[in-house]
């Protein structure tokens, strides 16, 4: 059945720094640039704190890691591991598997490959991957793309950590080509979705037709000014995931304005019934 996760974004104005990273096109290489934001909690003791909230699960963005040393790493697999809580998914958020520039383009592979070694010294069940910002419409980007995650789960397949995409990004902004890249790449590669990279009038057509292949889906509420979430229209997404018979997390992802709980608590109660 359904549980309830809860991705860090949800909680990015508490978590302290975002180091973001980007492609320094003068260095040839990646740099990081810091966002600062105030740290209430520690991501050390974010586990603990989700497990007292409900939360089976969890999902970790890569810039919300202070350092990425052994020792660190190892600290935060304890305290997810002694919380009871899944570190379902390490969220790697930089990355073009479509950049025409192929040093650019190797250079994000070599980027990525560490942060699976990351994800799986961190004892993370999953990494999403981005498929890259190719035109959507560009068969041959899709293609690349897909052959540029093959090596990937490749590198990754002794490492027990699963490759997964998302419908995030330009190349895999339509439910077609995220098809597309888990026919081409078969079993080794899984999908997450998040309701709130598919807009406009065929949304929730797009939404029917990933869903289904989904195995983490990211349950994010359209929100007002005062952070409200349209209650009907995540009402229509979360029927969806329930007549697909999905039976994985359901993470909850808040961004809106406001406290963070607040927000969180708000959507976590639209899910509840769902569970």
């Amino acid at each position: 059945m359904p549980f309830l996760s809860l991705t860090t974004w949800s909680l990015h104005r508490n978590l302290g720094p975002l180091r973001w990273t980007y492609w320094d096109e003068e260095a040839k290489t990646q740099g990081t640039a810091m966002d600062e934001q105030p740290q209430t909690i520690s991501l050390l003791d974010l586990p603990a704190l989700l497990r007292e909230n409900g939360f089976q699960a969890m999902e970790l963005c890569h810039f919300h890691l202070p350092e990425t040393s052994t020792a660190y790493l190892d600290k935060l697999r304890e305290s997810i591991v002694r919380s009871g809580i899944r570190l379902y998914t390490l969220l790697a958020d930089y990355g073009d598997l479509t950049n025409p520039d192929e040093w650019r383009r190797e250079a994000d592979m070599e980027w990525m490959k560490k942060w699976i070694d990351v994800a799986s010294a961190l004892g993370a069940e999953r990494i999403r991957i981005i498929a890259g910002d190719g035109d959507p419409a560009d068969a041959e980007a899709v293609r690349l793309a897909a052959a540029q995650l093959k090596r990937l789960i490749r590198y990754a397949s002794d490492k027990q950590v699963r490759i997964v995409t998302e419908n995030f990004h330009d190349l895999a902004s339509t439910a077609a080509n995220c098809i597309s890249l888990l026919d081409i790449c078969g079993e080794g590669l899984g999908l997450t979705t998040d309701f709130g990279n598919f807009a406009g009038e065929g949304k929730l057509a797009e939404l029917g037709a990933t869903i289904p292949r989904s195995e983490s889906i990211h349950a994010k509420a359209i929100t007002d000014g005062q952070g409200r979430p349209n209650e009907e229209e995540f009402k229509k997404c979360m029927d969806l995931v329930r007549s697909s018979g999905y039976e994985g997390p359901i993470t909850l992802v808040y961004d809106g304005p406001g406290d963070m709980w607040e927000g969180i608590n708000r959507v976590k109660a639209l899910v509840q019934p769902y569970l």
